[in-house]
């Protein structure tokens, strides 16, 4: 019989702890496996789901791209500070200075604002979309001045500044003609405008058929003194209204002239109406800039006198336009800021205005 050996305590307690520890060490690993696996099966099944929405996340990080794109532009647009235009005149001028501002700042990269008293006059009558800059924040800015010529110059095309108040009495093509269905669509009429106005001239056109609508506007008011008496011109007279209703007649049938005017005392004298085809925009509840201005606009052509309410409603209108020309001395001072050239289109017709009343008499 063999002997037994003694084994110490201190062995056989190692020993143990070694067993233990292995047990453990290999239960970790087992489970470690095992998550790899769970883990790695997940990942494969989450693989393909992704795969068959693919397309929906490009489209949808695309389109967030295009929006960041977006944002990032507007900041960029909003950065360049803005421009803006006085507030003088009446609606023609009104309507000559949004044109102008709208035009220079877009060709200048500018975001455009409008003063309050120019909302006051646009907004209640066209569809204008360029923003209004309030006072609060216009008093709190360190504007640049830039003072404009009624016509186009190429220095504008380049004017420095991020915060330009632009100035002058601007009714010109010259600046806006170039992007004309822009600047008809911002002087779209309001719906309501727009009917009353449709609904005076089906009211003149009565029973004619095919009717041929020319509007005329007799510029009369300050006028009537200003002219002779500062510029050294005149108005338009008896002679001139005659000789334009006259083309108008031998060229178009069924020819219905709607005619407004703040002298109407003066045209009802001065225009023959015994034709039975000249209608007086008169009525006290419709007579009115907007309304007057809205008339002549859905008129198919146009006989204006001068000033910008005219020039506005033969640019509306289109068709052809009859206006009167020549109508200072030449050494008038008026045309030191009035060119006729960018003043009226080329393709209107100009008849010469009658001189005679300002030249000496013997």
């Amino acid at each position: 019989m063999k002997p037994c050996h003694k084994v110490s305590v201190e062995k056989v307690f190692l020993t143990s702890i070694w067993a233990s520890q292995k047990w453990i060490f290999l239960m970790l690993l087992c489970n470690s496996v095992s998550l790899v696996f769970v883990f790695y099966s997940y990942q494969i099944g989450c693989y393909n789901k992704g795969a068959e929405n693919l397309p929906f996340f490009e489209n949808a990080i695309k389109t967030l791209q295009n929006e960041t794109a977006k944002d990032s532009e507007r900041v960029k647009i909003s950065s360049k500070g803005f421009w803006s235009m006085n507030s003088i005149g009446r609606l023609g001028n009104q309507m000559g200075e949004y044109a102008t501002l709208y035009a220079l700042a877009k060709l200048n990269g500018h975001q455009a604002y409008i003063l309050p008293d120019m909302a006051n006059y646009l907004s209640p009558i066209f569809k204008i979309t360029l923003p209004t800059l309030h006072d609060k924040v216009r008093n709190k800015i360190h504007w640049k001045n830039y003072g404009l010529n009624d016509w186009m110059e190429d220095q504008y095309r380049s004017i420095p500044g991020d915060y330009v108040m632009l100035s002058g009495y601007l009714c010109s093509w010259t600046f806006y003609h170039h992007i004309r269905e822009e600047i008809l669509r911002e002087f779209t009429f309001h719906d309501f405008i727009k009917d009353q106005a449709n609904a005076f001239l089906r009211s003149i056109g009565g029973e004619r058929k095919n009717v041929t609508y020319v509007g005329v506007h007799v510029r009369r008011g300050d006028y009537v003194h200003v002219m002779p008496d500062i510029w050294k011109g005149v108005i338009a007279d008896k002679k001139y209204l005659d000789t334009a209703m006259a083309y108008f007649r031998n060229k178009y049938k069924n020819v219905v002239f709607a005619v407004t005017s703040n002298g109407m005392d003066w045209s009802k004298q001065n225009i023959n109406s015994s034709k039975g085809d000249v209608f007086f925009s008169d009525d006290p509840k419709l007579s009115s800039p907007a309304n007057d201005i809205a008339i002549l606009a859905h008129c198919n052509h146009t006989i204006m006198t001068i000033g910008t309410f005219g020039f506005w409603a033969g640019y509306l209108a289109g068709g052809e336009t009859i206006y009167l020309t020549n109508f200072t001395l030449p050494e008038s001072p008026f045309l030191k800021v009035f060119k006729y050239e960018t003043a009226f289109l080329p393709e209107w017709i100009g008849i010469p205005a009658d001189l005679s009343p300002l030249l000496p008499k013997n």
